[in-house]
Formats: structure tokens, C-alpha cells, sequence
């Protein structure tokens, strides 16, 4: 379709298809949000009706602008505003994402606000099959696939914080490496340095247990750290 033609649909589009337009994006909006809500998620149901339909007007408002001004001999893109809305909202994504710990979340629901504003955009642009039939496929990844994914992941672990005092910080290390090894874990963040006490140094880590029964792993695991007489204080936080 060459410009001309472009110009031609454009110019069909009444006031009455724009506001379908919104009601459609508002409605994938309601399915994905409706979701998110449900779950106690940061961004609910008003966010994303409003991200979808804030993404749709971009897009109509796109269209009017294509149209009043190709008479006049500018150039306008009718897609350049909504890809701005593609990138902004990543913004709004970013405000849902936490950090608890050692997890991250809100990740899925920064996916979804970006997904629904790609929709908005499509329902903006006139494709309503493609808006609502992407929001079922959306829906369907946010609840059946949540099934599916719990199912598929087999290996299943748990993850230790510890935080102890010691003496003897390389005899502790060695042991430390012995009883993961043969607990089936792996340590990360390793860190320590020496306290006031002279002698006593304070050591940080992480360990996850990954064998098949973590937590059986996890219970022998401090039993054998528990035992060590060179541990003067130990403190683990369960994730």
C-alpha cells in the first residue's frame, strides 16, 4: 500500500471506530488486569486498562494527524508516536519490579503492562482481532502456563543465607566447601572480614541446596556447620 492508499483508509476513520478503538483496548486492559488484580500484583486491572487505552488513543491520534496534514504535503508517521509509547512504558514496567532478598519480582507484570501496551497500540490501529486475540494469549500465558511451568520444573531447591562468627576463617572456608559439596549445595556471595574481637572474623554467604531432598540436605548441612567449634555465633535466614 503506497502512501496515497494509506491516506485513504485513513481518512475513514470516524469518531465513532475511534471510540471502538478505546473500548477495545479498554476491554484487553480488563482481561489482563483482571489477572494481575487477582494475584495481588502491583499493576491491577485500572493500570492496565489505562496503559492499553492510553496506548490506543496514541495510536488514533496518530492517525488524525496523518490525515489532516498529508493534504498539506508533510510527511507525517503515523507510527513514530507509537513507537515512543513501546519505550516509554518501560518506565511504568520498572516501577512493579522489587527486590525481596535474594528474589526479584515483578518481572511477569512488567511484562504484561508492556505486552497490553503493544496491544493498545494494534487495537488503536483498527486490528481488533489481533488485540483481543492477543490478550487471550496473554491471559492464557499468566494462568494456564503458570500450571504448566510449576509442573515442568522438576528440580526443585532451597536457599540458605548464613551469617556467622568464627575463628580459624580458612579451616571454617574449608569446611564450608567440604559440607557443600557433600550436601549437594553450591555457595555464592562469600564475604567476610574481621570484627572487633581480635581473632573472630564475620562471615556472610549463600547456599543452595539442589539435590533431592533440599531440605533434608539444608537440616545436615547446619548440623555438620553447627558442630564446628569454631563457630562461635550462627544465624541463617530461610528464601
Amino acid at each position: 500500500m503506497d502512501a496515497g492508499e494509506a491516506s485513504v483508509v485513513l481518512e475513514e476513520i470516524s469518531y465513532f471506530e475511534a471510540v471502538l478503538r478505546m473500548l477495545c483496548a479498554m476491554l484487553v486492559g480488563i482481561v489482563v488486569g483482571v489477572e494481575r488484580g487477582r494475584n495481588h500484583r502491583p499493576a491491577g486491572m485500572r493500570t492496565h486498562m489505562l496503559v492499553a487505552l492510553g496506548a490506543c488513543v496514541t495510536m488514533v491520534v496518530s492517525n488524525f494527524l496523518f490525515v489532516e496534514f498529508r493534504p498539506l504535503g508533510a510527511t507525517p508517521d503515523p507510527a513514530r508516536l507509537g513507537a515512543q509509547v513501546v519505550s516509554g512504558v518501560g518506565f511504568l514496567g520498572a516501577g512493579t519490579i522489587m527486590r525481596e532478598g535474594l528474589s526479584v519480582k515483578g518481572l511477569t507484570t512488567a511484562a504484561s503492562i508492556w505486552a497490553v501496551a503493544c496491544l493498545g497500540l494494534a487495537a488503536g490501529a483498527g486490528y481488533y482481532a489481533i488485540a483481543l486475540t492477543g490478550a487471550a494469549a496473554v491471559y492464557a500465558t499468566l494462568t494456564v502456563f503458570e500450571v504448566v511451568q510449576r509442573k515442568m520444573n522438576v528440580t526443585r531447591h532451597a536457599t540458605l543465607a548464613l551469617d556467622l562468627e568464627c575463628k580459624d576463617l580458612s579451616g571454617v572456608m574449608h569446611d564450608l566447601n567440604r559440607f557443600s559439596v557433600q550436601q549437594n549445595a553450591t555457595l555464592s556471595h562469600v564475604q567476610f572480614d574481621e570484627t572487633e574481637e581480635r581473632g573472630v572474623y564475620h562471615l556472610t554467604a549463600i547456599a543452595v541446596f539442589r539435590g533431592a531432598n533440599p531440605q533434608a540436605d539444608q537440616a545436615v548441612f547446619l548440623e555438620k556447620l553447627g558442630g564446628n567449634l569454631n563457630v562461635k555465633k550462627l544465624e541463617t535466614t530461610q528464601y
